[in-house]
């Protein structure tokens, strides 16, 4: 019989213009799933590791056959229609909707979504956006004085940050981005060996100078080759320690110098020490 995945809100808040929800779902099976908004921005970042293999696509605008890679943390663009197709598995997500008029407000015009718009925005690797999204978990969690004012102070950000992103991507050269081999090599190359390939290893994997291969993958991603690199590793600590890896082996594994130096380096990125994320996320999935 087949079972049927579900969602469940362990926390909320909200106020005018933002809303905020840690969300767990489970997801017995793989699945292919609908996600579409009339109004506001929807904004999701995962607080364990996605379902393997995460991909997401506009349908509607790319056909059924185009999916590309969901990162931690995606936007689905108020009018749009998302199709998901992950894996099976439990997961929890801050999910966090922003009036539409909010964020073209503060940027000054109503944002376009045409299609490498779209692209960018299933994986963004931005450090301001995803630090305040910690900042909006932890509200969330553990609501403090004046918490609503202070969501709607940290919404208000988020939005900028938003509309900074889809600016950025507007402003961005037409050509001049690394082709889409060399990206899935970048991929897999992150993929296969969990410690931190140097740019002159990846400049190697690409056929190209360190100085092309920085320029070009900021074009097509939209953020640093270094940013997206870590980002990239801190996943795979995430997965490993919801798996029960010890912290001393994935340090090593991942080419730290010591246990203490991973943690600072998670806790860096992610918000948390090792061994607090896998406390939380452990009663999160319980």
């Amino acid at each position: 019989m087949t079972r049927t995945a579900t969602m469940c809100i362990d926390a909320q808040l909200e106020t005018q213009g933002v809303h905020a929800q840690i969300v767990r779902f489970d997801i017995p099976e793989p699945t292919d799933s609908r996600h579409a908004l009339n109004e506001g921005y929807h904004v999701n970042m995962c607080l364990t590791p996605r379902p393997l293999q995460s991909r997401g696509g506009y349908r509607h605008r790319w056909g059924p056959h185009r999916l590309e890679r969901l990162g931690d943390v995606f936007v689905i663009p108020p009018g749009e229609e998302l199709f998901i197709r992950g894996g099976s598995g439990r997961q929890a997500s801050l999910v966090c909707t922003i009036d539409a008029a909010l964020v073209h407000d503060l940027a000054g015009r109503t944002l376009a979504w045409d299609d490498p718009h779209l692209a960018a925005a299933l994986d963004i690797a931005s450090a301001q956006m995803r630090a305040l999204l910690f900042r909006i978990t932890a509200e969330v969690r553990h609501p403090g004085l004046s918490a609503q004012r202070m969501l709607g102070f940290l919404g208000g950000e988020l939005a900028i940050e938003l509309a900074r992103h889809s600016l950025e991507i507007a402003e961005r050269p037409v050509t001049g981005g690394l082709s889409g081999w060399r990206l899935r090599l970048i991929d897999e190359r992150l993929a296969d060996d969990l410690a931190a390939p140097s740019l002159e290893e990846l400049a190697r994997l690409c056929s190209l100078s360190v100085r092309q291969l920085t320029r070009g993958f900021r074009v097509s991603r939209a953020c640093s080759i270094g940013d997206y690199v870590e980002q990239r590793r801190m996943e795979a600590a995430k997965r490993l320690l919801m798996e029960g890896e010890s912290v001393k082996t994935i340090a090593f594994s991942m080419g730290f110098a010591s246990p203490s130096s991973f943690t600072f380096a998670f806790r860096r990125a992610v918000g948390a020490s090792p061994s607090t994320f896998r406390q939380r996320q452990g009663r999160v999935l319980a």
